[in-house]
């Protein structure tokens, strides 16, 4: 069984945990499915809105589909999350990242 597969069992008996979404998310972008992990990505947003990492791995992923803007709007969003959390550091990666993009 893969990793993909373990995830999607495991979601079957946890579909409104955050982690397990973002874990298959990461797995869809290694396997090339980026749409897919893009809307794993929301899910897993909608669920927790401060998941610093979904808010950076989405960005990251809009920016290999050349989607640039809804990669600045994902990391403008995730600041945001990320301050009101107290999360400097991802706040400040996140800043970091918008920077890179222009």
């Amino acid at each position: 069984m893969t990793r993909r597969e373990k995830l999607q069992e495991l979601l079957v008996k946890q579909p409104d945990d955050a982690f397990l979404h973002y874990g298959l998310a990461i797995e869809l972008v290694k396997e090339g499915e980026a749409e897919a992990a893009l809307e794993r990505f929301d899910r897993v947003l909608r669920l927790d809105a401060g998941y610093s990492a979904a808010h950076y791995q989405k960005a990251n992923t809009c920016v290999a589909l050349g989607r640039l803007e809804e990669a600045r709007a994902t990391l403008v969003t995730g600041i945001a999350a990320a301050r009101a959390k107290g999360d400097a550091h991802a706040e400040e990666e996140m800043r970091s990242f918008l920077g890179s993009l222009g």
